[in-house]
């Protein structure tokens, strides 16, 4: 079940991410995010360290994503 999260969300994020259109690009970091506590999860578990390190550095730059997209305007959005 996690794995299957993972890759939807991350396929998503990603795929949106990368979208011409603002609107749609804003929406990576929703994805982004909910696909983090499942890469939590299956790090910890499996004892795997670097992993859950790097979904630390995911995670924050998922929620800079929503920091520049929905919590502070964004000097380009004019």
């Amino acid at each position: 079940m996690e794995q299957i999260a993972i890759a939807v969300t991350g396929v998503v994020a990603v795929w949106l991410s990368q979208s011409r259109d603002r609107n749609l690009r804003k929406y990576a970091c929703f994805f982004g995010l909910a696909g983090q506590p499942f890469w939590f999860y299956t790090a910890y578990i499996h004892e795997q360290w670097g992993i859950f390190f790097v979904s630390i550095l995911y995670a924050w730059a998922w929620f800079r994503g929503l920091m520049l997209y929905w919590i502070r305007e964004d000097p380009e959005a004019g």
